[in-house]
């Protein structure tokens, strides 16, 4: 990527010549401003990659700037310097929208780290922007999955680099974090866009079918099997085959998709003869398969097949910057849906929202805001029409001495149960409704009660 357009805000003519001389020769484009409203008049004309802002000047403070420059670019980078290094400054500059700050006297070394990263994620946000512009040109819906956090934009960037090739893809993360549309993302920015992207869910099938239901089978394979039936492999012919929960598979699965993956062939449930299939795998689980192997519940030769490359998407809760991007998806959304004018959400249940934990991920955070949206009686939604409160001290005092009264897995394992026990009453025993509510399946449900001593 060539130089960036970099505006230096400083009213030390000093510090701001010596800056300006240092950038040029590195290859950027810069501008300067003596103060905050010549900063400001220039961030109105002009577009600029990075801000190097000093915190404390006359009129305007760098804060203030720096809050203005969002409002006009929010995809600008800032950089704030000071003299005055405090801890108290650095989170000011933070929650502004700061990238980072550096303390004066100017280390020229670290400030080549610091334009580093921006150049980095720079080129990021415009290979990003290629996949949408793609995404469109094919199709596809670019507002699939909504993020800000960094974390986020390097795995649709990684999706993006991986999708045209055949490599099969392994998509780890918890429930509820959105592994079925990367595997979307991956389908529908590859060659095969045109062809069906057929999904399955391993855990919700029961064993004793899922081989019939991958692979099909031939009239009389077994009692029911009135006629022959195609699989889902043979319809996904061209395209590709999503594999969620794959950790689910039982090992007579396992080894005839070892084989398929090896010599890209089949053969129904009680045929005989050989089918080929042109089919890319992605897979995705929430499970730990390296676990699984040394258990001796998964191949580890299999494992090899199905992960060439992974991405692993972070909880929700370790990516909170994406929560309020998610929350106002979520809002547009479901107001249209149920017809409702809700226009936003109050500042203490955005808060409230944030600083939340979810257990579910973001498909929790969905069903919070559809039925806060139901049961909203205003136009803004606020802290009571949320099911929750974000943990106070006081609570967070009582899980850590839950904590050392026991271990780790008997503490998991109480609020595990108390979590189980609480979806079930609500959904008055219901054990499908509850394993929806929970963000599981009922097979993964059952698993758990019958783990757990529940009836």
């Amino acid at each position: 990527m060539s130089g960036l357009d970099i505006l230096i805000v400083e009213d030390d003519p000093a510090q701001r010549e010596m800056l300006r001389d240092f950038l040029i020769v590195a290859g950027h484009r810069v501008a300067e401003a003596g103060k905050g409203k010549e900063a400001v008049r220039l961030l109105g004309s002009g577009f600029f990659d990075l801000m190097l802002l000093d915190f404390k000047m006359p009129g305007m403070n760098g804060i203030e700037v720096l809050q203005e420059a969002k409002r006009l670019n929010p995809e600008i980078d800032a950089v704030m310097m000071t003299a005055y290094g405090t801890i108290e400054m650095a989170v000011e500059a933070m929650k502004a929208g700061a990238m980072d700050y550096i303390t004066k006297p100017i280390d020229l070394d670290q400030l080549c780290i610091l334009i580093d990263r921006a150049v980095q994620r720079r080129t990021l946000v415009r290979e990003n922007e290629i996949l949408r512009q793609e995404l469109k040109a094919k199709g596809g819906t670019s507002e699939a999955i909504h993020y800000k956090s960094r974390k986020m934009a390097e795995l649709v960037n990684l999706a993006g680099r991986i999708a045209p090739s055949q490599a099969t893809v392994l998509i780890e993360g918890e429930t509820g974090t959105g592994k079925e549309l990367f595997a979307r993302l991956i389908h529908q920015l590859s060659p095969r866009a045109e062809r069906p992207l057929i999904a399955v869910n391993c855990a919700a099938i029961p064993e004793t079918l899922l081989e019939s239901a991958l692979f099909g089978h031939e009239k009389g394979a077994f009692t029911g099997a009135a006629q022959r039936r195609i699989g889902r492999f043979e319809q996904a012919d061209g395209g590709t085959l999503f594999l969620d929960e794959i950790g689910e598979l039982g090992f007579p699965v396992q080894v005839k998709l070892l084989r398929f993956l090896q010599e890209r062939e089949f053969q129904r449930v009680g045929g005989e003869r050989t089918i080929k299939a042109d089919v890319r795998i992605i897979s995705a689980t929430h499970q730990d398969l390296q676990a699984r192997i040394k258990e001796g519940s998964f191949r580890e030769d299999l494992l090899y097949r199905i992960n060439v490359v992974t991405l692993k998407i972070p909880p929700l809760r370790d990516r909170r910057e994406d929560i309020p991007v998610l929350v106002d998806h979520f809002i547009k959304y479901f107001s249209r849906e149920n017809r409702r004018k809700i226009e936003g959400v109050s500042r203490e249940a955005r808060d409230q929202l944030i600083k939340y934990d979810y257990p579910g991920n973001v498909r929790e955070l969905e069903n919070i805001i559809e039925r806060a949206i139901v049961i909203s009686r205003s136009h803004i939604l606020s802290v009571q029409d949320l099911p929750f409160r974000a943990v106070s001290c006081g609570e967070t005092d009582q899980i850590e001495a839950v904590t050392r009264s026991g271990s780790l897995q008997q503490t998991v394992e109480t609020f595990e149960r108390q979590l189980l026990q609480d979806a079930l009453q609500k959904a008055e025993f219901n054990q499908t409704r509850a394993a929806k509510s929970l963000g599981l399946s009922e097979r993964m449900l059952r698993y758990k009660l019958k783990k757990l001593g529940l009836k």
